[in-house]
């Protein structure tokens, strides 16, 4: 497995999420931008807390919802309502999650899938600090990306063609979120990622 961003710089983070399942279950959202190492962290911390994960990856919105209304709206391209009803909304409950991933290879939704409540369950994935979805977690972290790596990144992972959608579109829309949403400021955390 991938080591998350070092530890050290962790720290401050780790201690108040480790403060808080002192205490009570957690909710956690894992914010930034396309290789930022969100999907790396939340793996580590899954096999180190024994906890749920949820990918925002898997709530794009299906072909019949991208009008463009929706996606002229800031973070407009995930299915945010399906998001809250199928797993915000059972989390907070204390109820067992059943959800649908969408499969962009496909454009259809999965069968359906259950996951028991855990003491911590990380939604990980840009978008997830959505000002209709933030009340929900009880901590979050936004990894910042310095913009030479994050190209760095997507270009080793990606073919050409891939990087350049990246770049071109995907890149664009999530900084347009990030700025109109102020999603830095509303986390508890920010950590910068250089390495």
């Amino acid at each position: 497995m991938s080591l998350p961003p070092p530890l050290a710089a962790l720290s401050p983070f780790l201690e108040q999420l480790n403060a808080l399942l002192a205490r009570q279950p957690v909710r956690l959202a894992i914010e930034g931008g396309s290789a930022s190492g969100k999907t790396t962290l939340a793996a580590w911390l899954q096999q180190t807390y024994d906890a749920a994960v949820f990918h925002m990856d898997d709530f794009f919105l299906q072909p019949e919802q991208r009008t463009a209304a929706r996606l002229n709206e800031p973070g407009g391209n995930v299915d945010r309502e399906r998001f809250t009803e199928e797993v915000l909304r059972p989390l907070c409950e204390g109820r067992s999650v059943v959800y649908r991933r969408f499969d962009c290879k496909t454009q259809t939704l999965s069968p359906p899938i259950t996951v028991e409540p855990r003491a911590l369950t990380i939604v990980e994935g840009a978008y997830s600090m959505h000002p209709a979805l933030a009340d929900a977690y009880d901590l979050s972290l936004f990894l910042d990306v310095d913009p030479a790596r994050q190209r760095q990144r997507i270009q080793n992972r990606n073919t050409k063609a891939e990087a350049q959608r990246f770049f071109e579109r995907w890149i664009p829309l999530e900084n347009r979120y990030f700025d109109a949403c102020n999603v830095r400021a509303r986390c508890t955390c920010v950590l910068t990622v250089n390495e």
